[in-house]
């Protein structure tokens, strides 16, 4: 399901309907961004043909980074990795058992030749995967960059316009 008007340039997968409760912080701040992306959820385990099929049509269709978020076993990211050569973002879960520490050490433990760029877990990753994503399209999307650049900018405006914490 494409959000934007123009073909989407990221795609935000997830292992379940229940991720989207973290993923959509990543579909927030491409929207403020002004980043085209698309939403999907598709299952390593359960769904592992339609997996297979997104990954490997992934950079045919346009797509230039997919942020993967997955909780629990968290193989979503390295698999959706195993067969594209698109970026892949991987953005850990928070789970119950083990506060997400599960996901987190399943995504950022990848063999040799498979990378994931791994994010911090929950939402903090989320929003930090959208960046990166943003950060990877800028040379070739001036617009991309500029809004980037507005986003910092106002992150330091507010540091700065707020530095008093007894105010």
């Amino acid at each position: 399901m494409t959000l934007n008007q123009s073909a989407p340039l990221v795609g935000i997968i997830m292992g379940s309907r229940s991720d989207w409760e973290t993923m959509q912080h990543a579909a927030q701040k491409l929207d403020a961004l002004g980043v085209p992306y698309e939403v999907k959820v598709v299952s390593a385990h359960r769904t592992p043909d339609v997996l297979f099929t997104y990954a490997e049509q992934a950079g045919s269709r346009g797509l230039r980074a997919i942020i993967a978020g997955a909780g629990g076993a968290a193989h979503l990211p390295g698999m959706v990795a195993a067969k594209t050569a698109v970026p892949v973002l991987g953005v850990p879960v928070q789970s119950k058992a083990l506060n997400g520490m599960d996901s987190l050490l399943s995504i950022v433990q990848m063999p040799a030749g498979i990378p994931v760029a791994t994010f911090a877990i929950g939402n903090a990753g989320a929003s930090n995967a959208a960046l990166f994503a943003a950060a990877l399209l800028a040379p070739e999307q001036p617009a991309i960059g500029k809004a980037l650049e507005a986003f910092r900018s106002r992150q330091t405006e507010d540091v700065m316009a707020h530095d008093d914490p007894r105010q």
